[in-house]
């Protein structure tokens, strides 16, 4: 089944929330709506970009199944909604918060430039994820810049747990520790399989 998925109900299946949040906006006489939303979108950007990265572990971990190489084939979608989430998340913080000023001093704060500095990380991830820029950067030079998804995760997890003054972190580790496991699994795997090749 996942095998016959288009691309194109995939990506209708991964616009379904921002298009019932979108709606919520259009339709709610809530003037704090955005704030409400942005713990939403930014759960929703996380959750892909765990999805994506879990791809090529759990192609190590279950060798024989098709899900694992289906995440692995069709894991840039998911990356690149992760984006969209982001950027969801980024437009509605800044216009909740409206003031210029209050967004910059803000910025200085931990929970606030981690959550900065992953946004940004996403932005050259996102822009490359087609396969044209592929073709001109290299494969070699494109895989160097995807590592950069690694990095922007821990960011994503740091922004996440100090938004909550690290008082209920437990959402963001229940999130990220199936990635942090897998990840665990394939650094031994690598490692597993460079001491068992014969010098």
């Amino acid at each position: 089944m996942l095998k016959r998925l288009s691309p194109y109900l995939l990506w209708t299946l991964l616009a379904l929330p921002a298009i019932g949040m979108l709606t919520e906006i259009n339709s709610a006489a809530d003037p704090r709506i955005l704030h409400r939303l942005l713990h939403p979108t930014g759960e929703f950007a996380a959750r892909f970009m765990i999805i994506a990265m879990m791809a090529t572990p759990l192609t190590l971990l279950l060798p024989g199944w098709r899900g694992p190489r289906w995440m692995v084939k069709n894991r840039r979608y998911f990356g690149v909604a992760a984006f969209g989430y982001a950027a969801l998340h980024t437009i509605f913080y800044v216009i909740d918060t409206g003031v210029l000023d209050r967004i910059l001093s803000q910025a200085t704060h931990f929970d606030m430039w981690t959550g900065w500095l992953a946004f940004f990380i996403f932005i050259p991830l996102a822009v490359t994820s087609f396969n044209g820029a592929i073709r001109r950067m290299g494969p070699k030079a494109w895989k160097s810049l995807q590592r950069w998804t690694y990095p922007a995760a821990v960011l994503t997890l740091l922004h996440w747990a100090a938004l909550h003054n690290w008082d209920h972190p437990a959402a963001a580790i229940l999130h990220f520790a199936p990635l942090a496991l897998l990840e665990c699994y394939r650094i031994w795997w690598n490692l597993s399989r460079a001491h068992s090749v014969p010098a």
